[in-house]
């Protein structure tokens, strides 16, 4: 099988990895926390880069590309642990492209590819526990259309969006309805989570609500497995960076009057954030390459994926900080920025002990033993 990449996606990487190292460096993200977590200045120029229309259609004023263009994006602005919620455009031109009829693809693609407009999953609840099937939101019958009512956690960016993509109840069944943020009986909650991101609470009171469709579970699992595989292509690439600083600074540090990068020990445990930052690559790889699968085969794939990638991102970010010492938990130093993200990647779309029950319950009764 053929992992290289080729020479379009090589300088799609190429381009982005650029605009992370000479237009977001730390001083950047800095001020941007500051600021409340979301730029949109920053959002529009990774529009402008071609970058929010990368999964809509030609037809539709995008690149009409595909996951892997996608994962390779997802990897360089995790190394740059990028605040603006790219990931968010591309499971909402997955969604509303393959599920919503021709008028709301016509109506929302090509603002949701030119950066005009920011469409945000909002499918959380308190009660979930990342079940996607727990719902206690409701949708009911308004005329010719649909109201919402409900309350959503952790919306990215939810204060700064445009329109929200809501999973509701109705009839026993779960669907999907697109919420604007302008309409009446919205109101949001902004905050910043421990990334320094922007999220905020979605309370929904009789709001006036499109529907998407009426297969919301197999289309809100389909949403959820691409943000997974955004998530660990994001966490490729800030275990990448973590490494790097790590093993600067232990060239840099000195102790009895030699790098401590000359101790073995030391050494031996850098190689372990190696391996493990290793097969988190290739799993990230394993599950981008399993989006277009059958669903079954699909969520199994990403469920395994994550699993590894929160083992990973657990690991690389804990000895990066025992490597450091004190400074590794600083918010002065750029180190303990990677430490969080990859705290709060670990924790997102399904933490790691969620994803190992996914995992152990698709197992087939002979998996692993061969009679």
């Amino acid at each position: 099988m053929d992992f290289d990449f080729s020479d379009d996606q090589q300088q799609l990487r190429e381009a982005v990895a650029r605009w992370v190292e000479k237009s977001y460096d730390f001083e950047r993200r800095r001020k941007i926390v500051e600021a409340g977590g979301f730029n949109a200045v920053a959002y529009t120029e990774l529009a402008e880069l071609g970058l929010t229309g990368i999964q809509v259609s030609e037809e539709h004023g995008g690149l009409g590309l595909g996951a892997v263009e996608t994962m390779v994006v997802m990897e360089e602005l995790g190394r740059g642990i990028v605040l603006e919620p790219l990931a968010q455009a591309y499971i909402a031109s997955v969604v509303i492209g393959r599920h919503g009829n021709d008028e709301l693809r016509q109506a929302w693609l090509p603002r949701i590819a030119s950066g005009e407009a920011l469409v945000v999953l909002a499918h959380q609840e308190r009660k979930a526990r990342y079940r996607l099937d727990a719902c206690d939101t409701r949708a009911g019958s308004a005329g010719r259309g649909w109201t919402v009512s409900g309350l959503k956690h952790l919306v990215p960016a939810g204060d700064r969006a445009d329109a929200f993509i809501v999973p509701a109840m109705r009839g026993g069944r779960l669907e999907l309805f697109l919420v604007e943020s302008s309409a009446d009986g919205v109101a949001t909650r902004g905050y910043l989570t421990q990334d320094g991101s922007r999220a905020a609470d979605l309370k929904l009171d009789d709001a006036a609500a499109t529907l998407i469709t009426a297969d919301g579970l197999g289309a809100l699992t389909h949403a959820a497995d691409i943000g997974i595989a955004c998530a660990c292509a994001e966490g490729v690439g800030a275990m990448e960076q973590t490494l790097k600083l790590t093993v600067e600074y232990m060239n840099q540090r000195k102790q009895f009057g030699v790098p401590i990068a000359s101790f073995q020990a030391l050494r031996h445990r850098v190689a372990d954030m190696k391996m493990q930052l290793e097969l988190a690559r290739s799993m990230s790889y394993y599950g981008t390459l399993k989006l277009g699968a059958p669903e079954a085969e699909r969520r199994q794939a990403l469920s395994r994926a994550k699993l590894q990638l929160g083992q990973a991102m657990r690991f690389v970010g804990q000895q990066s900080v025992q490597l450091h010492g004190g400074i590794g938990v600083t918010d002065e130093y750029v180190g303990s920025h990677y430490f969080k993200k990859l705290t709060q990647l670990e924790m997102s779309w399904g933490d790691t002990l969620h994803h190992l029950g996914e995992v152990s319950e698709r197992m087939q009764d002979t998996a692993g033993v061969f009679a």
